[in-house]
């Protein structure tokens, strides 16, 4: 198809995406239309896309107004909207906080139940286990501290020693509170870094006593920093990349008057940081992210000036395209799957990729080159059905205002990043949402790239063998299914929060709760790895049961969809059975719960020999007697130890 013919193609969608590329200046309107016409609750949905492409301050606006919503309605409307429930503490003023909150929530397709504690009162509430923070069971607490939290019990006047001997106390109370909060609370707790102020350290007139102050705050924030590695449900925000972003730590009256410590802006950012790690909670980490070429990737049009025509290097311009490259490396040597979708002749394409001296990204560094004249929304739709994920696992990135249009348009479950003309900005853009941000990197993460373009080899056996049943005997297919290995706790979190597919009951665990059923000995927590003729994948899968008089209950089984349609799945359950049947228990029990994504494994259970013995149509539960037990498929090798 010539770029003219394709051009013409698209020229149908043409109107609708341009449309949609200038909608965020009309977002907010819309959003105060549907609330004054009392609709907003029903039209829920909707509303993460509205608020997509929205600036800070118009979010903060968009927060106001969704704050009022009646949740109890919203959720009547939508019963499937996720909630999460955060209560808020701190040492200061926080009521900015909601409007950034609820609006920073809200584009994740998230409903905010807020909390929000005493002023002042974070050291009493953290302590209290009948307060909120304990009774209510928040899915997210946050202990918002300011310079005050260590200031106020300094002398007057002070010196930098007692700012230090102040900052240590501090910090070992912090780790106290958060030590007692593992113990007796359920959610994530979430500290911050405490900016130091210039009305501080002026306030020593020595340059002396202000560096040994500056040397004693920086070791109280790394202090503060090191306790996500000592309580597995803590995460520290840093706000020192969130000031360097630029504006004032607070406004000086609200800080006098109102004790508002941190302002308006920087609870933004922070904001913003916390909608990042609720969507992590939810499970809804992005997976693949996928960049246009032209303008993009490299300086110039390809189809136009030729190999020798664009620059990823040697001119200023090509150089900013040239560090874009290098973090877009960066994301995919962190398990971030990257891929093209490229309006240009396939083969152009691929001669820049391997030869073009100026390129960082190399035709190996991605899982998919979709380079064609077909319409970009198609394309995105075949990038995901090759990798065998939902399009909502999509980032798309390119600088064509019609093409991020036409994608927002037709795939809203897409987060789509507009570039602009100066690619200064690319990384920043880039980097702004964190869709990529996970709670711990595993080895299973830095080499997910590596598996899934081993998939090319598996795919043209695939394609000789003749049917499935000789491409899996060729396969070689073996499994490995034990008790999981303390190495392997993150890994089986992480695959809990972002399977979905292949996920019975969609419970999200983090590394905490997967801890706590390891050492639960009435648990079974089972890795599934495997292997083949092409090379080991690694942990894939995890099987979540309880052991009781009556019977073994299948908490949850999940498997990777790198990995469907091999016959594992079916030998893991089978070896479960046969185990359970070992231990002279009577029965097998399971569950199915429906979710937009596993409507696929709704009958896994009963291919196996379970009947149905409650729950309701949707969301029904399973028996199995352990009298028949099924068969493991031939052509995969077990290897058990339960």
């Amino acid at each position: 198809m010539t770029p003219a013919v394709a051009n013409a193609v698209n020229a149908v969608s043409a109107v609708n995406a341009a449309n949609v590329a200038d909608e965020p200046a009309g977002s907010l309107d819309r959003l105060r239309t549907l609330a004054g016409q009392g609709r907003l609750a029903l039209e829920h949905p909707s509303v993460a896309a509205l608020l997509a492409g929205l600036e800070p301050e118009d979010l903060a606006r968009a927060g106001r107004l969704l704050a009022r919503l009646d949740r109890a309605e919203v959720l009547r409307h939508h019963p499937d909207t996720p909630v999460l429930t955060v209560s808020v503490t701190g040492s200061s003023t926080l009521g900015a906080l909601l409007p950034p909150l609820t609006g920073e929530f809200a584009r994740h397709g998230l409903l905010l139940n807020p909390l929000m504690g005493d002023y002042d009162g974070w050291i009493t509430e953290l302590q209290d286990l009948d307060g909120p923070l304990y009774t209510a069971q928040p899915d997210l607490v946050l202990c918002v501290l300011d310079a005050e939290a260590v200031f106020h019990s300094v002398p007057s006047p002070w010196r930098a020693a007692d700012v230090e001997a102040a900052s240590a106390q501090t910090l070992a109370m912090v780790d106290r509170l958060a030590a007692h909060y593992m113990r007796h609370g359920t959610g994530t707790l979430v500290l911050n870094t405490v900016p130091l102020l210039r009305a501080h350290t002026h306030q020593l007139v020595d340059l002396a006593s202000r560096a040994q102050l500056g040397a004693a705050w920086r070791e109280f924030n790394a202090g503060l920093l090191r306790l996500s590695a000592r309580h597995e449900r803590v995460v520290v925000v840093d706000l020192d990349p969130l000031l360097a972003a630029g504006g004032p730590v607070h406004d000086e009256r609200l800080a006098t008057y109102a004790r508002a410590q941190l302002g308006e802006e920087l609870l933004g950012r922070y904001a913003r940081e916390l909608g990042h790690l609720a969507r992590t909670l939810r499970g809804r980490t992005k997976k693949v992210l996928v960049v246009d070429l032209d303008n993009t990737l490299w300086d110039g049009i390809l189809g136009d000036d030729g190999k020798d025509g664009i620059a990823a290097a040697t001119t200023f311009r090509g150089e900013a395209f040239g560090r874009f490259q290098q973090v877009v490396k960066q994301l995919g040597s962190q398990g971030v799957l990257l891929a093209i979708s490229s309006k240009n002749d396939r083969e152009p394409v691929l001669e820049v990729l391997r030869d073009h001296p100026d390129m960082v990204l190399r035709e190996e560094d991605f899982v998919r080159v979709n380079a064609d004249w077909n319409p970009k929304d198609g394309n995105l739709r075949d990038i995901a059905d090759r990798l065998n994920l939902g399009t909502d696992s999509l980032v798309f990135v390119d600088d064509s205002p019609f093409e991020t249009g036409l994608v927002r348009s037709s795939l809203p479950e897409v987060a789509v990043i507009p570039l602009d003309e100066e690619p200064a900005s690319h990384i920043g853009r880039l980097l702004a949402d964190g869709w990529f941000d996970v709670r711990e990197l595993t080895a299973e993460d830095r080499a997910r790239a590596g598996q899934y373009r081993s998939e090319a080899a598996r795919k043209s056996l695939l394609d000789s063998a003749g049917s499935q049943a000789a491409y899996l005997a060729e396969l070689g297919v073996r499994v490995e299914l034990s008790p999981v290995r303390e190495h392997e706790v993150a890994r089986v979190a992480q695959l809990t929060l972002r399977t979905n597919q292949f996920n019975l009951t969609t419970q999200r665990l983090q590394t905490a709760d997967v801890r706590t059923r390891l050492d639960d000995p009435d648990h079974w927590v089972l890795a599934v790895r495997t292997s083949d003729r092409f090379g080991d994948q690694g942990l894939v899968g995890a099987v979540f049961a309880r052991l009781s008089p009556e019977a073994l209950h299948l908490d949850n089984m999940i498997l990777s969809c790198r990995v469907f349609s091999r016959g594992i799945e079916e030998t893991v359950l089978a070896a479960v059975l046969g185990r359970a049947r070992e231990l002279g228990l009577p029965a097998v029990r399971a569950a199915y719960r429906p979710t937009a994504k596993n409507h696929r494994v709704r009958a896994f259970y009963p291919s196996l020999g379970f009947r149905t013995s409650g729950g309701t149509e949707e969301a029904p539960d399973f028996e199995h007697d352990l009298r028949e037990l099924p068969s493991t498929p031939g052509h995969v090798r077990l290897e058990a130890a339960l």
